[in-house]
């Protein structure tokens, strides 16, 4: 509130307004969205100075910031979309190989868990990282890190 204030009486508000206008007006043209279907947002004072402290420590504009923020944000979510849609095409078997190796645990110790063989865990293993085209656990750990299999342990 007090932010906000600040914005009003030094008459930042509406060159901050016209700051978000313009960006996102920019990053629709450049995403080759028609006018029709732009779409206005509102950010909280918070979310502002955020992107006005990171632009100062890192001396350059809001607008670079914002950008790259959004770029970030936009990558990350469709790695996350697809890592989303490749689950989908694990077995019941696989996901549940996949959901215990992402915690840490060894082909032995999921082959215990689930009471198959190691082998068959490898084999598993084999088809979960083709599938999401990674080459090791450790990779498939990072790929899925973001993800809660806490529920998973009780198998």
């Amino acid at each position: 509130m007090l932010f906000r204030q600040f914005l009003y009486s030094t008459g930042c508000m509406s060159e901050m307004r016209g700051f978000l206008s313009s960006f996102w007006q920019r990053l629709l043209r450049d995403l080759g969205m028609q006018d029709d279907a732009r779409q206005m947002y509102e950010f909280d004072e918070l979310l502002i100075q955020s992107v006005q402290e990171l632009a100062e420590r890192e001396q350059r504009s809001e607008d670079e910031v914002t950008s790259e923020l959004l770029s970030v944000a936009l990558t990350q979510r469709g790695v996350a979309e697809a890592n989303l849609g490749i689950w989908g095409t694990l077995s019941p078997r696989e996901q549940q190989v996949a959901a215990l190796a992402s915690m840490g645990l060894t082909n032995r110790q999921i082959a215990r868990r689930l009471v198959i063989s190691p082998e068959t865990v490898k084999s598993h293993m084999r088809n979960i990282l083709r599938k999401f085209g990674l080459h090791s656990k450790v990779e498939l750990q990072q790929a899925l890190e973001e993800w809660d299999f806490s529920s998973w342990l009780g198998l």
